[in-house]
């Protein structure tokens, strides 16, 4: 008999940046390759990397995520590689322009939102076009999370 497919599409999560949220409003989003070397896949494999204070930026018409964290793996031995190198992302020539006018003009920055697998066990990156947020503006998004939970707390014990 044959496996049941999932619904939508199987990702692994490799890293998540949460303070991004919390620092930006997210406009738009989309889905990134990554180009990597052998021992940073073996590396991201073991789940650790970090992407939370990564950014992204556009030279000479190429995109590259900058100040990305994947470890050294251990095994690969001298042929290892930086833990903090720019690595390139893999976008169309339009998104890239578009982007990087957005970033020029807009004031808005690229913010790494997450890092996975696809369903085929490629590397992916999920940018995210944001604008920084104020204090007063976190303070209301806060303040409207804790009314969310009091609602459902309040909804909850009604019945």
């Amino acid at each position: 008999m044959a496996a049941k497919k999932k619904d939508g599409p199987v990702r692994k999560l490799i890293a998540e940046n949460r303070k991004a949220r919390h620092n930006y409003f997210i406009e738009d989003s989309l889905e990134a390759g990554i180009m990597l070397q052998g021992s940073e896949v073996k590396s991201l494999r073991l789940g650790q990397a970090n992407i939370a204070e990564s950014y992204a930026e556009a030279k000479d018409g190429q995109m590259f995520l900058v100040n990305a964290y994947i470890p050294e793996y251990q095994q690969a031995g001298h042929f290892n590689h930086e833990s903090r190198r720019p690595r390139k992302l893999l976008l169309h020539g339009r998104e890239i322009d578009k982007l990087s006018m957005e970033v020029r003009r807009g004031g808005m920055t690229l913010v790494p939102l997450k890092l996975y697998f696809n369903d085929r066990g490629i590397a992916k990156l999920e940018l995210g076009l944001a604008k920084g947020k104020k204090l007063v503006d976190k303070r209301e998004t806060e303040k409207a999370r804790d009314w969310q939970k009091q609602k459902a707390r309040l909804l909850r014990e009604k019945g």
